[in-house]
């Protein structure tokens, strides 16, 4: 099978586009994937470490209030239909698979206008502006939240998948994410993380928390910064708690993220799509706090979504405090029977067979064409 991939800007875009990509080549070994996105974006770097073959367009994403910059976007979309038909040409794919992302607007289009089945993968429960826009277009539609599925009501395949993040996430060694923290295996821990970048409230909590481990007896904290706070973060916390240094280990970034993930016992941080996917996945309960500066606020909605199904507690930012955190953290870890409780509603919720469900549908709709 020959597949084209594309969605980029950030993370939650490209990981999932990796994630099918892998589920083709698994199921198919002498499939060809290429990924077409911006050389700006993170996909730039990210991809061609993976090994798939990357080519880039040039376009931006439209401004929500009235600016010349959208009538440049007009111009840069169509020179990116123009661009992406050429290579879609060239490469001939069976299929091209959206994630998400301005990248994914020309790329998704100009496969329609040329005949070649689509899809477009929604990882938040409101759809992106791209998407929306794509549905239109698309042949298939597969969506991480049930609560998605109204909003593709135009589409003739809407596949309730999941996020095939999930899927990556189970091959995760555990073992692994123990002896790399330098803990016994089995140690419980509260793994505490605001994304790639950090989260700077997140963090503040987390400092103003720290006088109040001593109530909370036999539990470790693995507190990732992000690389931008971590000097000063670090150095505040060995201040207040210089007694702490056994029970809270604070690093700058986790390059085995699924390995830790998999061990840990909670999970506190932002309410990403993909994190989200993996931690279901995995059947872990979490306190989610929604970063309000995402479009259309939508990792609100993701994790209400979880905290409605008694998988997570959510903490609305501007409500956030160091003495609010710790309730929440000492009522879960303080009690195995509510946590368990929380861990088996967060596994009912996972979706571990995403990228298989998504599989088939790409092939259903190649065999369409």
């Amino acid at each position: 099978m020959r597949v084209v991939l594309t969605g980029g800007g950030t993370g939650g875009h490209i990981y999932p586009a990796l994630a099918i990509g892998r589920e083709v080549t698994a199921r198919e070994p002498g499939s060809s994937l290429l990924y077409i996105g911006t050389s700006r974006g993170l996909e730039g770097r990210i991809v061609p470490q993976q090994g798939i073959a990357f080519e880039d367009i040039t376009i931006t994403g439209f401004r929500r209030s009235l600016s010349w910059d959208n009538v440049r976007t007009v111009m840069r979309f169509v020179q990116g239909v123009r661009r992406s038909k050429q290579l879609l040409r060239k490469f001939k794919p069976d299929v091209v698979v959206g994630t998400g992302g301005y990248v994914c607007g020309p790329v998704v289009y100009a496969a329609s206008r040329l005949g070649i089945p689509t899809l477009i993968h929604e990882q938040n429960v409101i759809p992106g502006l791209t998407n929306k826009f794509l549905s239109r277009y698309a042949q298939g539609v597969a969506v991480s939240f049930a609560e998605s599925v109204p909003y593709f009501s135009r589409c003739p395949d809407v596949v309730h998948a999941g996020n095939p993040c999930a899927t990556t996430v189970l091959s995760a060694d555990r073992n692994k994410g123990f002896a790399s923290l330098g803990l016994l295996p089995e140690t419980p821990f509260v793994l505490v993380a605001g994304g790639s970048g950090g989260a700077k409230a997140l963090n503040e909590a987390m400092t103003e928390m720290m006088p109040l481990l001593p109530k909370l007896a036999d539990t470790h904290f693995v507190f990732v910064t992000g690389e931008r706070f971590y000097e000063e973060t670090e150095t505040r916390i060995r201040k207040l708690m210089p007694a702490a240094a056994n029970r809270v280990q604070v690093l700058p970034y986790i390059h085995n993220m699924p390995e830790v993930l998999a061990a840990a016992s909670l999970f506190i941080g932002r309410a990403g799509a993909s994190f989200l996917a993996e931690i279901t996945a995995l059947g872990i309960p979490s306190v989610l706090i929604p970063s309000p500066n995402v479009t259309n606020n939508h990792q609100e909605a993701n994790a209400r979504s979880l905290a409605d199904a008694g998988a997570a507690v959510m903490i609305l930012e501007r409500d956030l405090t160091g003495s609010l955190l710790f309730s929440h953290i000492s009522a879960i870890m303080g009690n195995i029977a509510h946590r368990r409780s929380m861990a088996l509603a967060s596994r009912k919720l996972g979706m571990p067979e995403a990228a298989s469900t998504i599989y088939d549908q790409i092939v259903r709709l190649s065999r369409k064409s």
